[in-house]
């Protein structure tokens, strides 16, 4: 099949960002199919006609090269934070990952955009937050000429982070801290972030392989409840909690089919996730990202 530069495939398209990516490519005149386990799903409210939804499995080489073929440009944006009897991070984030990148530079003039995240690490102890450094790694490794993005923790006016922190402000007396609270978040609006998507598809500012996308606003965590529980009305008492205590809770929670919490999330609590110095970003692709504070969300 011929490659087309306006034919996109969003991996992961039906998920908190690939539907806005999706969406959002569409916008911008592109031709966009969403990959995904379950096709037959009633496709997401804010896309318009014309979405095709295709097959995926990352496990399985045929399945992933039929669906990406013919496209011009492959976008990564599958999450897995949860581990099952059937996938874990490694499989995911790291195998899944070089697989799509093997595809992309065997496909003369196919382009790939690969969705990490601010923190990975090669050196941390947790298991998700290693293979999402390997799964950089490897896609670099097969696929030089790919785009990387890491978001910071994301957001959406709808309720996402923000809107989930505020109905524990209102519901809880007492409000369980990460450590003591101090880890810095940069919240980043998934809108900027599928927007950061359709620059980088434009070509020319994509110069750099690697974008760290952080809002404006740098927020500790206990100043992020701190602000949402004023909005309450009522005291509310901030109660720090070890990180040890949040690692046996989040084991726990596991077993449950929609844990509240996960050991990817307390991972990656226990440091900053804040934009590098001297790393590209916003900027680099004519993004002014919006903040929480002004969106009035914190």
């Amino acid at each position: 099949m011929q490659i087309s530069p306006r034919r996109v495939i969003v991996l992961g398209g039906t998920g908190f960002l690939g539907r806005r990516v999706v969406r959002r490519l569409q916008q911008q005149g592109c031709s966009v199919s969403a990959g995904t386990r379950a096709p037959g799903a009633p496709p997401p409210d804010e896309w318009e006609p014309g979405v095709e939804q295709v097959q995926t499995d990352l496990a399985q080489q045929s399945v992933m090269a039929r669906a990406l073929s013919g496209a011009g440009w492959v976008v990564n944006c599958i999450g897995f934070y949860t581990e099952t009897r059937q996938q874990d991070f490694h499989s995911v984030h790291v195998e899944g990952a070089r697989r799509v990148a093997r595809l992309v530079r065997q496909t003369p003039g196919q382009r790939l955009i690969h969705v990490s995240g601010i923190g990975a690490s090669l050196h941390s102890p947790s298991a998700y937050v290693r293979a999402r450094a390997e799964g950089e790694a490897a896609v670099r490794s097969a696929c030089p000429d790919a785009v990387i993005l890491r978001p910071s923790v994301m957001f959406c006016q709808g309720g996402v982070f923000f809107g989930d922190l505020q109905r524990l402000a209102a519901q809880l007396p007492v409000i369980p801290l990460f450590g003591r609270g101090q880890t810095r978040l940069q919240p980043v609006w998934v809108e900027d972030v599928a927007e950061a998507v359709a620059r980088v598809l434009d070509g020319p500012r994509a110069q750099r392989k690697v974008f760290e996308l952080g809002g404006p606003d740098v927020l500790a965590y206990r100043d992020i409840l701190q602000r949402l529980a004023a909005r309450t009305g009522r005291r509310r008492l901030l109660l720090p909690v070890p990180f040890a205590l949040w690692r046996v809770a989040a084991a726990l929670l596991s077993l449950l089919p929609s844990p509240p919490v996960t050991p990817a999330q307390i991972a990656l609590m226990r440091r900053d996730n804040t934009v590098g110095e001297g790393v590209a970003g916003f900027r680099d692709l004519g993004i002014e990202p919006h903040s929480p504070v002004v969106m009035g969300l914190v």
